[in-house]
This record gives structure tokens, sequence and C-alpha cells, in this order.
């Protein structure tokens, strides 16, 4: 296998665990545009949420309100303004072994990069909550790369900014669909899917998934070939 010389890590789901806490943003924000427990409507909104999960959350917004771009804003407005406010309410806990694989993947002399369909904003008030500025290289929000996933314009900038000279030594983590088409599509040799978070096995490998692993804590053995983990996924099983 291709040396690995970036890992590109998704947070909510996979490096933190505050996948109730964005739900409950997004509950908030549509309820503000009069979408409210209990309706069909809502029920509709959030089956649209639990699909675009890893999507840039303005994006997801877009497709509840799909004609009106006004509403679209507004509830995103409500999104982030709710998650940020949990966040200097309750702080944010990474998820068990995640700081532990960062380490080991900069032990090995591999640049971190995360990314996220939070503003950056959100991504702003993420960062100042974790203090993870001396365990990572690089964090990216869909603004600072034109499109977020599931395109893979985050990743093909970590790899340019970060002078990777070679997308196969790119590996990428991540708990939803849309995690694994931007891997995918990115051309990086491992697209490991995580169970820590929204989507099943099925869905991450109905993305692409080369690997699926039971938590971020698996990730450094399997690019660092350390040990076998999270088996290959067969061709005929994606």
């Amino acid at each position: 296998m291709t040396p690995i010389k970036l890992a590109c890590l998704d947070l909510a789901g996979t490096t933190i665990g505050d996948v109730a806490m964005v739900e409950r943003a997004f509950a908030e924000a549509i309820a503000t545009q009069g979408i409210v427990p209990g309706t069909g409507a809502y029920a509709r909104a959030m089956v649209h949420v639990h699909r675009s999960r890893g999507c840039p959350k303005i994006d997801v917004f877009r497709g509840i309100f799909p004609d009106n771009e006004a509403q679209a804003q507004a509830a995103n407005l409500t999104f982030e303004r709710s998650y940020e406010g949990v966040i200097e309410r309750s702080g944010l806990l990474p998820l068990p072994g995640t700081v532990e694989a960062l380490d080991k993947l900069r032990g090995a002399d591999v640049k971190i990069c995360l990314v996220t369909g939070f503003s950056r904003s959100t991504l702003g008030r993420v960062l100042a909550a974790l203090s993870w500025s001396d365990k990572i290289d690089l964090a990216l929000c869909p603004e600072d790369a034109g499109r977020g996933r599931p395109m893979p314009d985050m990743i093909l900038t970590a790899v340019l900014r970060l002078g990777i000279e070679d997308v196969r030594q790119v590996a990428v983590a991540g708990d939803s669909e849309s995690d694994m088409l931007c891997g995918r599509r990115a051309g990086a040799s491992v697209v490991a899917g995580v169970l820590t978070g929204v989507h099943s096995r099925d869905r991450l490998l109905n993305g692409g998934a080369t690997h699926i692993l039971e938590s971020i804590a698996d990730f450094p053995a399997l690019v660092l070939g350390s040990d076998q983990v999270g088996s290959p996924v067969s061709a005929s099983a994606r």
C-alpha cells in the first residue's frame, strides 16, 4: 500500500461525540421556520437531515426549503447560534481514543486535516473548545474549498496546502455516506467508515468505504500498517 502522508478526519460523529447536539440544533432551526415536531413535514425534514449528514449545513437547509433561500439562510443562522451556544455551555468531548489516535498519526509524521460541513464560524468555536492546535495541521470547512462534501474539494485543498505529492497518500475517516463519497472522489487510497456516528455500515459501504472501523481509535493501526484492523471491503460487498 502507498504510504499514508495525510489523514483527513471528520469532526462530529468521528472524532467528537456530539451527534445528538447537532440533531437538536437542526430541530431547533427547522422549528423557527414553522416546521415543528409532531407533523409530517417535520418528520420528512429530519429524514432529509439524517440522509444529508456530512454535507454543508446550508445545503441541508436548502434541501428542506428548496424554493426559499431566505428561509434556508435563516434556519442556518439559527442552527449555528444553537450549536455554538451548546458548545459554550457544555464544551465538547473527543470520542474515546481520538486524542491517542491523533498523537500516533503525528508521531508517524502523518499530517492531519480536520474536515467538516460546519461553517467557518462554527468550526472556529469547535477548534477553540477542543484546543487541538498542537495535534492537527489544518482544519477546513466548505467555505475554504469552494464546495463541501460529497464533492472532493476539501480533501484536494488539504493535499495542495499541505504539500502532499499524490492523492493515494491520503487516508480519510468519517461516519457518513458523504464522507465516503468525498474520499473516493478525491482518490484517497483509504476511505474508512467509522460506526460511532450517524450512518450504518450499509450506508458507509454504499458511499464507497474501503474499510469499516468500530471507531477512530482503530484508524492509526490501519493506515500505519501496524495491524490488520477493519478488514478491507471486497468489491462484491461494495
